[in-house]
């Protein structure tokens, strides 16, 4: 019976050691808070809002002013997706005697997509890159499947 109220006393003092050990680095954390503000008012600030720069938003293609990009179509990036996620439609074009390949769509499934980012380093061309979107939300998942290269967009001179 002693052993057993013992026992009883010696769980509770554990147990308050225990609490006063979490508290004690939690005060800690509030006494060493940071000082800037880091708390994001979404969507109030959706104007002034800008996404740190390691932040992995949706997969882009960009194209410059010429509508070139540099996909040479090399399906790089669709094999090293891990489900999918990137599809890519080439064509064979005659291009000075010698049959080349030419993307015709570079569909990105971004309902699959997990952003784990495997397909940008994966791309010898850096032809496409993650961007900082976030806003994903829609009702209709067809609008979640993009064509990234525009239309009539082609390949930069000079990457091969």
């Amino acid at each position: 019976m002693i052993k057993a109220i013992i026992q009883y006393f010696s769980d509770i003092f554990q147990g308050v050691k225990s609490l006063l050990t979490g508290m004690r680095v939690t005060g800690y954390y509030i006494a060493h808070a940071r000082k800037e503000i880091i708390t994001q008012q979404y969507p109030e600030n959706k104007d002034t809002l800008t996404m740190f720069d390691r932040f992995r938003g949706e997969v882009i293609m960009p194209h410059n002013d010429d509508n070139e990009h540099k996909c040479t179509g090399c399906s790089a990036c669709e094999i090293a997706c891990p489900n999918g996620t990137i599809e890519i439609i080439s064509d064979r074009v005659e291009v000075d005697g010698k049959k080349k390949k030419v993307i015709d769509k570079f569909i990105y499934h971004l309902q699959m997509c997990t952003m784990c980012g495997l397909c940008i380093p994966a791309c010898p061309t850096d032809a496409i890159k993650m961007g900082q979107d976030f806003e994903h939300a829609v009702f209709d998942r067809s609008k979640l499947t993009k064509i990234l290269n525009k239309p009539g967009s082609k390949l930069m001179k000079g990457v091969e």
